[in-house]
């Protein structure tokens, strides 16, 4: 059973929809105590960082997923959801995030190296460069196509949370992980066959049932 987080920012049908495609058996909860029992989790999330927190906080969301990934169950992070497991976002000022992964998220420059602009939010489709399509979550997952919008990105130091990246100016870091938590920057269930793939890999092979 995957528990998909309702803190009120999460893009809810598309992603039940996408699981019910897969036959992945999932609930909804808003509080804590309606997912204790789940084997896996799913973390959606569209709009600003700053307002997402607080959300979860709200919810008491805060505490249960750190909790949750401690007890070493899996978790998959969607668009702002991935964001938000990083430390901290400069979005509407200087905001704390989840922690989960090194990093912080910055808004795109807008301006090449080459000092050329370039249309901030991403939008559209890119393609996929996988650098670890060795984990169990990039299995038959190739360089592809999927669908970013997005106008912040994850800066990490940490190369080895990168399992597929994507190019926008820079390297966009597309898909990470580490262990049991992963996530993507794109709506997975927005993105056609790669997008389905992941989510089946997540909720299928990653998750014990």
């Amino acid at each position: 059973m995957i528990g998909i987080i309702d803190y009120g920012m999460g893009n809810l049908f598309s992603v039940s929809k996408a699981l019910e495609r897969l036959d992945v058996p999932y609930k909804l909860g808003d509080r804590p105590e309606e997912l204790q029992d789940c084997d896996g989790y799913i973390l959606p999330g569209v709009g600003a960082f700053p307002d997402a927190m607080k959300a979860l906080d709200d919810h008491g969301f805060i505490p249960f997923i750190k909790q949750k990934v401690e007890e070493g169950y899996p978790l998959y992070g969607i668009c702002l959801g991935m964001q938000l497991l990083f430390e901290s976002s400069e979005e509407g000022g200087d905001t704390k995030g989840l922690g989960l992964f090194p990093g912080k998220i910055v808004k795109f420059p807008g301006v090449d190296d080459g000092g050329k602009p370039y249309k901030v939010p991403h939008m559209g489709w890119n393609q996929l460069d996988v650098r670890q399509p060795e984990l169990p979550l990039m299995t038959d997952v190739g360089k592809e196509y999927v669908y970013f919008v997005h106008s912040y990105v994850a800066q990490t130091s940490d190369e080895s949370i990168l399992y597929a990246t994507a190019d926008y100016h820079l390297d966009v870091p597309a898909v990470i992980g580490r262990d049991h938590v992963v996530a993507s920057q794109f709506h997975p269930e927005k993105s056609g066959n790669p997008g389905m793939q992941l989510l089946e890999n997540f909720c299928k092979v990653m998750v014990k049932q």
